[in-house]
């Protein structure tokens, strides 16, 4: 069996035209669309991140604000940033780029965005909003990786998800994700994670596998059983070489699977994306 390969780039690409389209229209009514990001530090991967982000902006029409901080930064700094964008009109949605450095009060910066302007969903508010099945805005990787596999016609509804991973961009807002009753969800959601011994013995029992674990090669054609679906959200650095969660045995064992480079990392951009534009939406609403 060799894998049929998950295609972010092509479903991101349908989703900025999507989101092209609507910016021009907003324009149209004299309605600009902008995203903020906010990077703390030097950290030369985070800086190639927003980078790509504020590309994607230009391709679409959106606008982009950037404010950039030393890596000296203290907490009250980086709240000063926060407010700024909270109050800029030309800022419909920012992000603050994960991870902050060391010293700074990470759970205090993402409580001080704006609910209203917060493109990542990390806001408490917006992650209690989450909890109870409401509408507001989704973490972008977790609503990406939904997405795609909605693309290619993978139903999670039923079926036994395992997610490796249980950080807050990823694990653990997709496991409250998918378990939620609602199209493309419904899912027997199991999450795996360093404190769980023998987590291959569960893996190996699920139809979908998320890999979020930032390991490399961690899930390997030992891990799942064979045709499931397989998706790495999960990445590290290797000197300037991208190394994905997934082995390269997966490739022979599983039915889909999300390729090493061009798999998740676009979607996250292009809900990045469609988070801004539904946050400017609404502003125009209100």
């Amino acid at each position: 069996m060799t894998a049929q390969i998950l295609d972010g780039e092509a479903v991101a690409k349908s989703i900025r035209d999507k989101v092209a389209g609507t910016v021009a229209e907003l324009k149209g009514k004299n309605k600009g669309v902008g995203l903020g990001t906010i990077l703390v530090g030097d950290d030369s991967a985070s800086a190639r991140y927003v980078e790509m982000k504020h590309k994607d902006c230009a391709e679409v029409g959106i606008g982009s604000v950037h404010g950039n901080l030393p890596a000296s930064a203290s907490t009250e700094d980086v709240l000063s940033k926060v407010h700024e964008f909270n109050s800029n009109p030309d800022v419909d949605a920012y992000i603050v780029q994960l991870p902050l450095p060391k010293g700074i009060d990470e759970q205090k910066v993402l409580a001080a965005i704006d609910p209203a302007k917060d493109a990542d969903g990390l806001h408490p508010f917006n992650l209690g909003l989450l909890v109870m099945g409401r509408p507001g805005p989704i973490a972008c990787t977790p609503a990406g990786i939904l997405e795609l596999l909605a693309y290619y016609g993978v139903d999670p509804s039923g079926k036994h998800v395992a997610i490796v991973g249980r950080g807050l961009t990823i694990g653990r807002p997709l496991a409250l994700l998918l378990s939620l009753k609602r199209p493309g969800c419904n899912a027997a959601v199991s999450v795996v994670h360093t404190g769980v011994k023998n987590s291959d013995e569960i893996t190996r029992t699920a139809d979908i596998v998320i890999a979020a674990a930032g390991s490399p090669g961690v899930i390997t054609a030992d891990s799942i059983k064979p045709g499931a679906v397989v998706v790495g959200a999960g990445t590290s650095w290797e000197g300037r070489r991208l190394i994905s969660d997934l082995d390269d045995s997966v490739y022979e064992v599983a039915s889909w699977a999300t390729p090493r480079l061009g798999g998740v990392g676009p979607m996250t951009r292009a809900m990045l994306l469609a988070n801004t534009l539904e946050a400017a939406k609404l502003a125009s609403l209100s």
